[in-house]
């Protein structure tokens, strides 16, 4: 009975203030008369006998029955009333749920539908945390001015540069080339190229993908094949893709800088990347919307079960050097922490790239050679699967030869595919 008398007690307060509307409020309340005010708000209505601008009646509804029952006792009723109060004005199509939380003195509305948002917060987790897709899209990644080194021989109808941007405070390096020629009204499409796997030492800007961005840029692309942190004359260090968002930002960076080019159209830009790079591009389509296309060509380890899985067979790996290394550092504390990679497991499904697909906007070409030693074919052939069920847009290609390079006789036609798409695409 004393909960019954209770219950219509405080529905009776708040449908006597927002009738009043033209009452003066307490003190310490928040929110606002508008009608404007939009139904998520927060409203906290206070409820003090002595609070100025009460009506008599209020007065003696909130002091009666107040011997009745502790603080304590209120603090843990929790009465939903949204059925029975209708909050609409014109400007509130939709009128919230609302909860009423008393503490013996103050009764707080609150929107029921917040909750589950509080619910949906995005999880930090302590060892990490930089890796999963939430934490990048959170996080301001910029470009800069890009600077041209270098002016090199030019190719068959586009010249050729060493050039540099900044990416978190390290200067990274790269081969730009551009069309000859006025570029289109909007401008030029534009791919970021992301090499695979080298080992940092041996690494040179003009060596290796010599023939890829030849033909890129002979079909009127701009390119730029940047050298990721750590490779030949850029800053910072080497770090991997799977286990480190570095080479991603850096992919990013350099995407951002192009934009700042005037002969570059600002929403043409694609990116391409080779074996590691293939972790690289799909993290950055998840992450960056401004990529508007995305070619992956033997790309490796996209839900991380599948690293379990198949693994990584490249015998250019320096087994010593890489035990020696910060990556391999951060990658065992990281598994120490979490266990294997397991897309059960909270921390592996955040940064599982094909956990969060949701986050794709745009479509992404896949090649693979299925004799591929280094990178096992399966990784493009699970990927397609999970794209073609959650609806995404993409191709796939694989090939009966050419290796983990997609060499000859399957380059040409590899080649024409990635280039077709990106015209189409950006």
């Amino acid at each position: 009975m004393m909960l019954k008398k209770r219950v219509i007690k405080w529905i009776y307060i708040w449908l006597m203030v927002v009738a009043w509307s033209g009452c003066q409020l307490g003190p310490s309340q928040t929110a606002s008369d508008s009608p404007n005010t939009p139904a998520e708000e927060l409203l906290a209505i206070e409820a003090d006998s002595t609070g100025s601008g009460k009506g008599k009646a209020e007065e003696q509804m909130v002091d009666e029955e107040t011997s009745d029952e502790t603080n304590a006792e209120a603090e843990s009723r929790v009465l939903r009333v949204g059925d029975l109060l209708n909050t609409r004005t014109e400007s509130q199509e939709e009128a919230a749920e609302l909860t009423i939380e008393a503490d013996g003195n103050e009764a707080t509305l609150i929107d029921a539908e917040a909750a589950p948002e509080v619910a949906s917060e995005v999880r930090v987790f302590e060892i990490g945390n930089e890796l999963t897709i939430a934490a990048l899209k959170a996080s301001e990644i910029v470009g800069s001015e890009i600077t041209i080194e270098q002016t090199l021989t030019a190719g068959t109808n586009y010249s050729q540069n060493i050039a540099s941007y900044i990416s978190e405070g390290n200067r990274i390096y790269g081969l730009l080339t551009v069309p000859f020629g006025e570029p289109p009204a909007n401008g030029f499409g534009a791919v970021v190229f992301n090499h695979g796997f080298i080992p940092p030492a041996i690494y040179q800007t003009t060596e290796r993908y010599v023939v890829y961005v030849d033909a890129l840029a002979r079909s009127g692309l701009v390119v730029f094949k940047i050298d990721l942190r750590g490779h030949g004359n850029s800053e910072g260090e080497p770090s991997g893709t799977y286990f480190s968002p570095a080479y991603t930002i850096d992919a990013i960076s350099a995407l951002k800088s192009l934009q700042t080019l005037d002969f570059v159209n600002p929403q043409g830009i694609g990116m391409w990347g080779h074996s590691m790079a293939g972790n690289l591009v799909l993290r950055a389509m998840l992450v960056e919307p401004d990529v508007k296309a995305g070619v992956i060509w033997a790309g490796a380890v996209y839900s991380y079960d599948d690293f379990v899985r198949y693994s990584i067979a490249d015998p250019s790996f320096n087994r010593r050097t890489l035990d020696e290394s910060p990556i391999f550092r951060r990658t065992r504390a990281i598994r120490e922490a979490y266990g294997e990679p397991n897309t059960a497991v909270p921390y592996w499904r955040a940064v599982s790239l094909t956990e969060n697909l949701n986050d794709l906007q745009a479509p992404v070409q896949l090649h693979h050679a299925l004799n591929d030693d280094v990178v096992n074919s399966g990784y493009s052939v699970d990927l397609a699967a999970i794209l073609a069920a959650e609806g995404k847009s993409y191709e796939l290609y694989t090939y009966e030869g050419g290796g983990h390079n997609i060499g000859s006789p399957y380059f040409n036609e590899a080649m024409q595919r990635t280039i077709a798409f990106f015209k189409t695409n950006l």
